[in-house]
């Protein structure tokens, strides 16, 4: 594979390897049940919160890892680490790695796990390239406050070393 081409891919990964989160933003309340008159059945009223987060993050550490075949191949890796930003002022960490599982069409697996004040999460997705502008990746758990956690994370590239997140999370 040329170096240009893995160039071009080396850039959209960067562009997608923010699979990221955020901190603080509207709560609602809402319920996902309610009981029912019109019948029989009485179904529990069950409150979740949903919380919105908006986060930037900020490359501080990357490196991209040839593993097996010269030049982009299978097991391939990118790890990246971010520092975390709220109305300018640094609230945790983001870490990401990306594993190509695919060269020719491009895929690679992206697991990352943020971590904040108030515990960490993780959340996982399989990317294929070229990335689309925006990507949600599946918030697959967490600890502390957010041990229940459950949602996605909307990140959006800002540049070569920046991303915006969306965090739509349910605990």
């Amino acid at each position: 594979m040329s170096n240009a081409l893995k160039n071009t891919r080396l850039r959209y990964l960067s562009a997608v390897t923010g699979v990221a989160a955020a901190i603080v933003g509207a709560v609602a309340l809402a319920p996902s049940a309610s009981a029912d008159t019109s019948s029989f059945t009485i179904a529990p009223v069950v409150e979740e919160r949903t919380q919105a987060f908006e986060l930037v993050g900020k490359q501080t550490a990357i490196a991209d890892l040839d593993l097996g075949q010269e030049g982009v191949s299978l097991g391939d890796q990118r790890v990246v680490h971010e520092d975390l930003y709220r109305d300018g002022k640094k609230v945790g960490d983001h870490s990401v790695v990306c594993t190509y599982t695919s060269v020719d069409p491009a895929a690679l697996q992206c697991v990352g796990t943020f971590s904040l004040p108030e515990g960490q999460f993780a959340a996982q997705a399989l990317l294929h390239l070229p990335a689309p502008s925006s990507v949600d990746v599946g918030i697959t758990g967490g600890s502390g406050d957010y041990r229940n956690a459950q949602g996605f994370v909307r990140t959006v590239p800002a540049g070569e070393t920046e991303r915006h997140f969306t965090v739509h999370l349910k605990r």
